[in-house]
Parts: structure tokens; C-alpha cells; sequence
């Protein structure tokens, strides 16, 4: 499907990261993967300003990063052009009546479904027990399928690149969970 980004951009897939903060996971992925086109959406202006601060360090031309809250997802991207969300280390915002920001609730998924490609992917990475209990049984009650799943994703080996978080989170010796879902 073509959209907003891929009329301009000749790359192969279009993947978004959402809550990038300072960027490092996306701009390393940017540097592996000169193919795709990475988007990354922050809300925070101190991560924005850093994340451009190393992809131009870096030269990157295949990164664009958006200051922005994803409730506004839909006025950067048509129906179907994101084939890969990722969704790693939000704020699992864990008090009883918040649960409506979560990133997983279901006002955020009906906005990952609209922007998602067909058969597009969301990649999810937490810290937090709870937040993961939670976020699976909300995606695939709205109509993802969990195709992937662990409760302690790095036990095998790490995977690369990591997230600032991921990084802190995996030297402290804590379980990094994980799933994989896919937009039927």
C-alpha cells in the first residue's frame, strides 16, 4: 500500500517505534537496515532533540522522528502503510485507574490496527510483570494474534539492538518479556 512516507521514499518497509526515548534502539536499527525507513514518535522534546542529535551524528537518512503523543497516530500515517510497530518499555502507568493510557489498552490498539499493513506486526518488550499479564490478553481479545512469546526474552542469548531501558533493565538481571503479534 502506498501512503504518506512510501510516495516519498522508496524503501521496502516503513517500521515505527513508538516511545523511542533517546532513540538508541532505532538508530541502530537505521544504521543495520538502510533498506527500511524507520519512523520513531516520542513525546518527551529532550528525547526528540537526542534522537536527531545521533542520527545526524550518524548520518542517517532513512529516520524520521515525530514529537508527538500516539493518540495523534493517525494524522502521521494512512490506513496500511506501517508494517512493524514497536512497542518496548512504555509506561506501564500501573495504578488501577490508569489503565486507559496504557499502550496496549484498546483505544491505542484500534489505532495500531488502522495504520498497520495487512499482516503487519507489533513487537512488545516490558520489564513489567503486571503490564505484560495485562497487554497480552487486551491485543488478542481485539484481534491480534500472539504469534511469539517470553517471559524472559534474553535467557538465551541477547538480542540486538537493545533499548536504553532494555540494556539497563537485562545488566540488573531482570527478565525481559516479550511477544509478537500479528494483525489478522
Amino acid at each position: 500500500m502506498r501512503g504518506k512516507y512510501h510516495d516519498f521514499y522508496p524503501y521496502e518497509k516503513l517500521i515505527l517505534e513508538i516511545g523511542m526515548g533517546m532513540g538508541d534502539f532505532i538508530t541502530a536499527l537505521c544504521k543495520e537496515h538502510p533498506e527500511n525507513l524507520y519512523i520513531g514518535l516520542e513525546k518527551d522534546e529532550t528525547c526528540v532533540a537526542r534522537a536527531i542529535q545521533k542520527a545526524e551524528e550518524l548520518k542517517l537518512e532513512n529516520l524520521l522522528v515525530i514529537q508527538a503523543n500516539a493518540q495523534n497516530l493517525t494524522n502521521y500515517f494512512f490506513a496500511g502503510e506501517v508494517n512493524l510497530i514497536y512497542l518496548q518499555f512504555s509506561d506501564p502507568w500501573p495504578k488501577k485507574g490508569h489503565y486507559k493510557r496504557r499502550l496496549t489498552y484498546e483505544d491505542y490498539l484500534r489505532l495500531y490496527d488502522f495504520v498497520l499493513a495487512e499482516k503487519g506486526e507489533i513487537i512488545f518488550k516490558t520489564d513489567n510483570a503486571g503490564f505484560y499479564e495485562y497487554s497480552l490478553p487486551s491485543m488478542t481479545s481485539y484481534g491480534f494474534q500472539l504469534a511469539e512469546m517470553s517471559l524472559d526474552y534474553h535467557r538465551d542469548g541477547l538480542h540486538y539492538p537493545l533499548t536504553g531501558y532494555e540494556t539497563k533493565f537485562t545488566e540488573m538481571g531482570m527478565p525481559i518479556y516479550y511477544a509478537l503479534f500479528r494483525k489478522k
